[in-house]
């Protein structure tokens, strides 16, 4: 059953069942016959001094005292690197939520992270200014409580709310947030990720703790939209260099998200602990884990065994296998990102420095063409998703309804092979006695394209295009690897498979296509994705931007993923539904988003971790949040267990698993 669960039940301390409900009846039993689990559970102590203070210690670790980014640590140890000697692949809570995940984590700092298992992360640890209801995606508090424009629309004056703490216990104010923005505006190297909300920014000051005034250039559209994390000014401030700090030296981060990040390794995993002041009530879960998979084969047979207990991502096959397994639900809805082929126009930087490697016939928008009416989608919808997307037209997906566009039929570009071999001939690309088409400079049309390994669809549709462009003479070699950002960015490439999720507000997957994204040099890094720069693109974004009227910026909004779709450069052939898979003897309960039929990884917002609701077995697992009787009982239980090693000596143990965005 996926339900909203809109607030914090309680939840009954019952010893002796794990994460999975599993009672270790045998132990038990032991125990109780030798008479040591009725004296150890009447023969506890009172605390120590000591043992309070380090009851204390590990309270102040859940909640992000002490962390400092230049990777001291503070006098009680609370930004130390380890997790209480849990630091390797053993989740260290009884309450685990556990999500398998591939994608690699680009950076922990909100000022550099574009990927979307890292943003997703950010929305669990920081607050933004406004969120996203899970019903309708309508803008509801965040951060902020309440805001209002000024009459001409250039000041806009945010209420910021008074419950709100940062987790080493200082409040979050309106400072915070002007801060964040003034370095976004003031130092480039902050702007990387966010840097398109603030462009328009003139002022942005705090004249007190609850109150954020933003003053623009002129109107902008998505002021109740700004996708920023807003971080504590009293430890960004000791940030040196934005460019090269990746906020992973001390943890647990300092936050004021539903959740505290404790600890990270890259590609292995990202703990996080439920943050026990966030106002608005604290997730249900102990511990919230991701963790990583490479293979997706390995991930799904570690969701079956319980090891995990949600897995995104699916492979129609593999959900299929899920379908009917007990104890495992899985959800198919449409989803908010797009699959496409985005072709290298010749990566360039604003200071119009060229460079990487990309094929120059692809700069011809003939050569672009002919090659997708050479893409069959209807055939990667049914041969590859096997049904669980729909067919690509425009660049935002239909999800989002006022912003969804599709070509006229004299507009598009259908699947027609003949008609592209025809293009290509009259083009002067054509066949040689060999069978392959070579340009006006000789050169063979032979395209490398990017890959991401761990995605089972882009290998599965770089076989369908080797074929159907094989057919019209053209070579194409599948590079798939483990990181495609490297190449990416140096321009590397000739074709990539891509892909963005796509947010209620579409300006910031627009802005990645406008000339003011590229790097700034050629060695520089920018917001671009591709290294598109048009001039009628950027016009109507510029248009769009500062349209108040729902009805009007969706026309141009429209408008531009017509040009985009026009030039060639980018080539959306699907839309994949969000396959995705959970135990419901671990989760009881999950919102959705949206909440009639959405997805549940990579939301807008942190409605579906935060809401997450224990399984009976789960809740029963856990301790948090009980009396002062249950944590003695838990004390006795542990005592228990420390005399069962002594006991039970002579008994052997058993030994106890998306690149851009």
């Amino acid at each position: 059953m996926i339900t909203t669960a809109p607030h914090r039940s309680l939840r009954p301390v019952l010893p002796f069942l794990s994460r999975t409900g599993r009672r270790p009846l045998r132990l038990l039993r032991l125990l109780l016959a030798s008479g040591i689990a009725a004296s150890a559970l009447s023969a506890v102590p009172p605390q120590t001094e000591a043992e309070a203070q380090a009851q204390t210690r590990a309270a102040r670790a859940v909640h992000g005292t002490g962390q400092f980014t230049d990777g001291r640590t503070s006098q009680d140890g609370a930004g130390s690197n380890q997790d209480d000697g849990k630091s390797d692949d053993k989740d260290g809570a009884d309450n685990v939520l556990t999500v398998a995940v591939s994608q690699s984590v680009d950076s922990l700092s909100p000022f550099l992270a574009q990927r979307l298992v890292s943003t997703s992360v950010h929305r669990l640890i920081y607050e933004y200014l406004t969120n996203y209801d899970p019903g309708d995606a309508r803008p509801v508090p965040g951060l902020a409580t309440a805001w209002s424009p000024s009459p001409d629309k250039l000041t806009w004056t945010y209420t910021i709310r008074r419950d709100s703490t940062w987790s080493d216990g200082r409040p979050a104010t309106a400072e915070d947030a002007a801060w964040t923005f003034n370095k976004m505006m003031k130092d480039p190297n902050a702007a990387t990720a966010n840097g398109s909300f603030t462009a328009n920014f003139a002022e942005v000051t705090a004249p007190d703790p609850e109150t954020l005034v933003i003053r623009l250039k002129k109107p902008q559209a998505n002021m109740t939209a700004l996708d920023v994390p807003i971080v504590p000014k009293h430890i960004w401030e000791k940030v040196g260099d934005f460019s090269t700090f990746n906020n992973d030296t001390a943890f647990p981060i300092v936050g004021n998200g539903p959740f505290v990040l404790t600890d990270f390794k890259v590609d292995r995993y990202i703990r996080l602990k439920p943050n026990k002041d966030f106002w608005r009530g604290a997730p249900k879960f102990d511990e919230l884990v991701f963790r990583y998979y490479k293979d997706g084969d390995a991930a799904v047979a570690a969701l079956r065994k319980g090891e995990v207990s949600f897995v995104p991502n699916l492979t129609p096959a593999q959900a299929a296998s899920l379908e009917n397994s007990e104890n495992i639900k899985v959800n198919d809805a449409p989803g908010r990102r797009f699959f496409a082929l985005a072709a290298n126009p010749g990566a360039r930087a604003k200071n119009g420095g060229r460079f990487g490697s990309g094929h120059p016939a692809l700069l011809d928008p003939v050569v672009r063409k002919a090659l997708f009416h050479a893409v069959d989608r209807r055939t990667i919808v049914d041969k590859v998703f096997q049904g669980h997307a729909v067919e690509g037209e425009g660049y935002i997906p239909p999800r989002f309804a006022p912003y969804f566009w599709r070509p006229d039929a004299s507009q598009r570009i259908a699947y027609d092979p003949a008609k592209a071999a025809a293009l290509l001939d009259a083009a002067g690309y054509r066949k040689n006695g060999s069978g392959k088409r070579t340009g006006k400079d000789g050169r063979p049309l032979d395209f490398r394209i990017l890959c991401h390994a761990t995605d089972p669809n882009d290998k599965a549709v770089g076989k369908y295009l080797q074929e159907w462009w094989g057919d019209l003479g053209i070579g194409l070699k599948v590079d798939c690897l483990d990181n495609v950002s490297d190449p990416w960015l140096k321009g590397d490439y000739d074709l990539a498979f891509d892909g963005w999720s796509v947010n209620p507000d579409p300006d910031f997957v627009l802005s990645i296509h406008t000339c003011s994204a590229l790097p700034a040099t050629p060695g520089a890094t920018g917001a671009t994705d591709n290294f598109i720069c048009d001039e009628r693109f950027d016009q109507l974004y510029a248009q769009q931007a500062v349209e108040y009227d729902t009805a009007r910026r969706g026309d141009l909004v429209r408008q531009m993923q017509s040009r985009l779709y026009d030039t060639g450069l980018m080539n959306v052939m699907v839309y994949p539904n969000a396959l995705e898979a959970y135990r419901t003897d671990q989760i009881e309960s999950i919102t959705t988003m949206p909440e009639a039929a959405g997805n549940l990884y990579g939301q807008d917002g942190y409605w579906s971790w935060w809401s997450a609701e224990p399984a009976a077995a789960g809740r029963a697992a856990s301790g948090g949040g009980g009396s002062s009787a249950a944590v003695a009982i838990g004390i006795g239980i542990s005592v228990v267990l420390v005399i069962a090693v002594g006991v039970l000596t002579s008994r052997r143990r058993r030994a106890t698993a998306d690149d851009r965005e």
